[in-house]
């Protein structure tokens, strides 16, 4: 029996904030929409054009808070890049990195709902 990973799941509080963050920040396209015929959800799945994972990002009409409580928000996504310094700068000129730990050689930015997304070098 094999297993294999499809995609993540985030709820958001603005889904076109949210697609215009990840287009923008990691070049994520959307690859398919599925809208609830009474409108109460819309999940919209986001590729990167590379492997076939997606995120899927969920919006609830009927969401009554105005934001998600995200606890310690120890769960991240990581994004490995091919020109590191290139996204850092685009990161910092975006103003979204919240995190950097330069030992590691990695840094975190977030997204409009405070997610974290951790990105790495590609290493050999």
């Amino acid at each position: 029996m094999k297993f294999k990973f499809v995609h993540n799941n985030i709820n958001v509080m603005d889904l076109d904030k949210s697609i215009r963050f990840y287009e923008e920040a990691l070049g994520l396209k959307v690859v398919r929409r599925n809208e609830a015929a009474d409108g109460s959800f819309i999940i919209v799945y986001l590729g990167d054009g590379i492997t076939s994972h997606e995120l899927e990002l969920t919006w609830l009409r009927d969401w009554e808070k105005d934001h998600y409580d995200l606890g310690d928000n120890e769960f991240h996504l990581a994004f490995r890049v091919d020109d590191y310094e290139a996204a850092h700068q685009k990161h910092k000129d975006m103003g979204c990195i919240c995190f950097e730990n330069p030992k590691m050689g990695i840094y975190f930015i977030t997204d409009p709902d405070d997610y974290w997304l951790e990105i790495l070098p590609t290493r050999d």
